[in-house]
């Protein structure tokens, strides 16, 4: 043994390299032991350690002492321990068992642009596969509740229906009723170059009911409960209430899916008709201001330029975006990680799915219903 206290140095015994260890290894003096250990180890690899000098070793000083070895061209599979007390052996073990977990990857090389719109794409496609499986479910699950009707939960149902339904009129009253105002001052303005006022009536009608109106009461469905149920399901993962009414023997899909829903199913309609109502008002009080055309006229305009058709097709549309809305915002909810930054993530991208396959059914509707001649 050197007459100068050295914290390792390296002999040879049966004609193999020994490194022995002493004094107290730990997180206080990983700096001092950091040169000594390198310097130890420039004869090349070793296999066996000496700890009967050791005094203390911790995890910290343990993984450097292992990177060491690592680094000179060791074998950690096969590192034997001489002499070690129980606990620093168990401590080389635990070290030794969890090293791989420790490596630093290399930082990823940037994607170019293909690279990126390749990644974009592939992400896109899981997301969309991810929706349709969750689709599928949902359906799966309103076809057992229509079997028994007994699963449904009722008193979720009606609090939902007054969140989603009731809260709502006020924002899609005044929403369709300043667009109605607009389509009449717009519609009026070219109108009333040919002396055309009164057939302001037929554009408003027939664009607040088939298009508008539904449109927008949906888009605003979309920002509005879309993104509730995403946050709320959300909150909910991330407290694990989800995982403590799995552990009660409930199902999440029948508790917190199906009634958000059939909440949004049974009121977007309802909403689209006061939409209509209040499109048409705005429009009737803007063409009474500008174009002199008195209350009664407007209204005896609307009934003969309004078919039924035109306002049922309307309507019609509203439960299938409603269903859309309803499966990308409880999806996305119980897709949160367990962060909150997930939760604004995961409610932000609820509101940009939403609208885009609002938009995205309303172009596929159009398409039919010109094929069908409607």
């Amino acid at each position: 043994m050197p007459d100068l206290p050295r914290p390792c140095w390296t002999d040879a015994h049966d004609g193999q390299p020994v490194l022995h260890l002493a004094g107290a290894w730990g997180l206080a003096r990983l700096r001092e032991l950091a040169e000594p250990l390198r310097a130890a180890l420039q004869a090349g690899a070793v296999q066996r350690l000496d700890g009967s000098a050791l005094e203390h070793l911790d995890t910290a000083a343990a993984l450097l002492l292992l990177d060491a070895l690592s680094g000179a061209g060791a074998d950690l599979a096969q590192l034997q321990l001489q002499q070690f007390d129980e606990r620093h052996a168990r401590v080389v073990e635990v070290v030794r068992s969890r090293y791989a977990d420790t490596a630093v990857s290399a930082p990823p090389r940037p994607l170019n642009a293909l690279g990126r719109f390749g990644q974009a794409a592939a992400g896109l496609g899981e997301l969309l596969l991810g929706h349709v499986e969750f689709f599928g479910r949902t359906l799966t699950e309103l076809a057992r509740l229509a079997l028994k009707p007994q699963l449904l939960r009722v008193h979720e149902l009606f609090a939902q229906l007054g969140q989603v339904g009731m809260n709502a009129i006020p924002v899609v009253a005044l929403v369709t009723f300043l667009i109605g105002v607009v389509m009449a001052y717009m519609l009026g303005l070219q109108a009333e170059k040919y002396g055309a006022n009164i057939f302001v009536v037929d554009g408003v009608a027939l664009g607040m009911t088939r298009e508008f109106s539904p449109l927008i009461v949906a888009t605003i469905m979309a920002g509005r409960s879309g993104a509730a149920f995403t946050a709320q399901l959300g909150t909910m993962k991330l407290t694990e209430e989800i995982d403590a009414i799995r552990t009660l023997g409930l199902d999440p899909a029948q508790v917190l899916v199906l009634p958000r829903v059939l909440a949004l199913v049974m009121t977007l309609p309802l909403l689209v008709f006061v939409g209509d109502v209040a499109g048409i008002a705005g429009a009737a009080m803007m063409s009474n201001a500008t174009l002199d055309i008195t209350p009664q006229a407007f209204i005896g305009r609307l009934h003969v330029a309004l078919s039924p058709r035109h306002y049922v097709i309307g309507i019609a549309k509203a439960p299938v975006f409603a269903l859309f809305i309803a499966v990308i915002g409880c999806r996305m909810g119980l897709s949160v990680s367990r962060d909150t930054r997930s939760i604004g993530i995961h409610t932000t991208s609820t509101v940009v799915q939403g609208i885009v396959a609002v938009i995205l059914l309303d172009a596929i509707f159009a398409v039919i219903f010109q094929e069908l001649d409607l």
